[in-house]
């Protein structure tokens, strides 16, 4: 069995890595060809903990990974990982899937199996039927269903788990026609995945399966973040304390009730915004999702609130910042609160200071000269008279009165309320707890 997988970006190179490590036979495919000399040499593009690693694995084995769309000709499955960008109005670009989806195409005339296509991209409901079915028929002159399958194949792994979850997922989404490149890749995952759920549906609702796991997701987090407000105004409240409570009732969960300065990177806001355009289109008010998305984005307001309480004017004021990746052990700033952040109080005229692990090299494709980038906590909190903690890295956690010593005003504003427990001599502020009683 030949498996081909088409994107190597955050979902492809996982899975690629993945699969390659457990023995497959396996081509990474990609349009960028010094991304695929990197990744051929053994080296993530990006940071993903444990990536590497699997990576290196793989290729030791039967990994490829090349530019050259000819090696999918004779994939027994194809894999669709591309990225879908969103638009301005919030729908999302589907130019580069169509563009992959051509190319496959015309490749598929030329393969002599009857190979079986599985999407992975994010897209809307009706997608696959109107669009990548139609554009496939036309560009291989066969026809799905007979000479190859068409599989919705949505992935829900999140950045800094990416592999764990690419090896062990909650479960599998496939939709499509029930034929035999159903059944016969039902039998490949449930190989791959033993004991994980096989969820068989149509395009449509895998589909949108996808945009209800996110955007539940959302809702969660936009929840517990209205809660963590009017804890913050509740003298006494503790907004830990009510998530940890409720999370223990078996119909909330635990997961997605970290109450913050709102949510960010690559999936949640996106899809998001689409599913709130695709329903403004089919006729539907989203009235609760466009609440969702209020929510989240006047979270950081909350941030610069205190800050100015504090401060007063914050025109040149040394401002520190903690974290600019949307979470931690990963480098993706895509939508980071952090970055938003940085962007508002560069408008109010403050002299902003940053530090991220992982991260500092994305943000500094942001901001180039405009702010300054240290390289350790230490160096970053010199001279500052507020830090601002945006990303629960564990090293923020290490934060003591030793080392805010240098600290022009000791004014801490914790978004993530990971100093709560310290004694620290500094005007603490924990988004979420109320002051004491």
């Amino acid at each position: 069995m030949k498996i081909g997988i088409v994107g190597l970006g955050f979902v492809g190179l996982s899975l690629t890595s993945v699969l390659a490590s457990k023995g497959y036979d396996v081509v990474g495919i990609d349009v960028d060809e010094h991304k695929c000399k990197i990744i051929g040499d053994g080296n993530s593009p990006f940071f993903e903990p444990e990536l590497e690693h699997t990576l290196r694995n793989g290729l030791r084995k039967k990994l490829k990974i090349s530019n050259d769309f000819g090696l999918i000709n004779n994939c027994d499955f194809l894999f669709v990982t591309v990225g879908t960008p969103q638009n301005i109005d919030g729908s999302i670009d589907l130019s580069i899937i169509k563009k992959a989806i051509t190319t496959i195409g015309k490749n598929l005339k030329r393969n002599k199996k009857r190979p079986i296509i599985l999407v992975k991209s994010t897209v809307i409901p009706g997608t696959m039927k109107k669009i990548i079915l139609p554009i496939l028929e036309k560009k291989s002159s066969k026809k799905a269903g007979k000479d190859f399958g068409l599989i919705s194949n949505p992935e829900f792994l999140q950045e800094s788990t990416a592999i764990k979850d690419t090896k062990f997922p909650h479960a599998v989404v496939l939709g499509g026609y029930q034929t035999m490149f159903m059944k016969k890749t039902k039998s490949f995952f449930t190989k791959l995945h033993p004991n994980v759920p096989i969820i068989i549906t149509n395009h449509q609702t895998a589909e949108m399966i996808k945009y209800a796991n996110n955007s539940f997701l959302a809702t969660k987090i936009s929840f517990i973040n209205q809660l963590s407000n009017i804890c913050q105004k509740t003298p006494g409240a503790n907004v830990d304390d009510i998530a940890k409570t409720i999370g223990l009732d078996p119909r909330i969960g635990k997961l997605f009730l970290n109450a913050g300065p709102g949510y960010g990177g690559s999936c949640l806001p996106k899809d998001m915004k689409a599913l709130i355009n695709f329903a403004n289109i089919s006729g539907v008010n989203p009235s609760l999702l466009n609440a969702v998305e209020e929510i989240n984005s006047k979270q950081i307001e909350e941030v610069i609130t205190i800050a100015k309480q504090k401060l007063g004017s914050l025109r040149s004021k040394k401002i520190t910042v903690l974290g600019t990746a949307f979470k931690p052990e990963t480098d993706d700033i895509r939508d980071s609160i952090g970055i938003e952040l940085i962007k508002k109080l560069l408008k109010m005229k403050a002299e902003i200071t940053v530090h991220d692990p992982k991260a500092i090299k994305n943000t500094k494709n942001v901001f180039q000269e405009k702010i300054r980038y240290a390289k350790t906590v230490r160096d970053a909190l010199l001279k500052s008279q507020c830090v601002i903690i945006m990303t629960q890295w564990e090293e923020y956690s290490k934060i003591n009165n030793r080392s805010i010593k240098e600290m022009d005003k000791k004014i801490i504003i914790d978004s993530r309320r990971i100093l709560a427990d310290k004694n620290i001599n500094a005007s603490y502020n924990a988004i979420g707890i109320g002051d004491s009683v």
